[in-house]
């Protein structure tokens, strides 16, 4: 049985609220932390928030990073979807961990499109959905 994706769901508690109040700092790291996953960039939007938080995707030829920061809370959640063999998630959320200064964290693994005994549907015979 394979997946199509690995899904990591990080809760990232007792950040430093500077960093994960800091436009910069945010997209910095979530591009970083794509390369260092050995990702491919295709596209990058973030937009942040008044008084604070920022939210924010690193969109990937693999399927893309995300986050949503409160930081007064202290807190932030961040998404790492991939798709295919060459990504490596956990070194993304490794780096994210250390540049927020994490220092509680919970990391969920989800196996994503896991079919049993499915053959793919062939492009020319894919029927839309409405």
């Amino acid at each position: 049985m394979n997946a199509l994706g690995r899904h990591l769901l990080l809760e990232l508690f007792d950040c430093d609220p500077d960093a994960i109040n800091s436009l910069e700092t945010v997209k910095g790291a979530l591009i970083e932390a794509a390369k260092r996953a050995h990702a491919t960039i295709v596209d990058v939007v973030f937009h942040e928030f008044n008084p604070f938080g920022i939210s924010g995707v690193v969109v990937i030829a693999e399927s893309h990073l995300s986050i949503h920061t409160w930081p007064e809370y202290r807190y932030a959640a961040v998404d790492i979807f991939s798709c295919g063999d060459g990504l490596q998630p956990e070194v993304a959320a490794a780096y994210l961990v250390e540049q927020f200064g994490a220092e509680r964290t919970s990391v969920v693994e989800m196996q994503r499109g896991v079919f049993v005994n499915v053959t793919p549907v062939s492009s020319k015979s894919a029927v839309a959905i409405s």
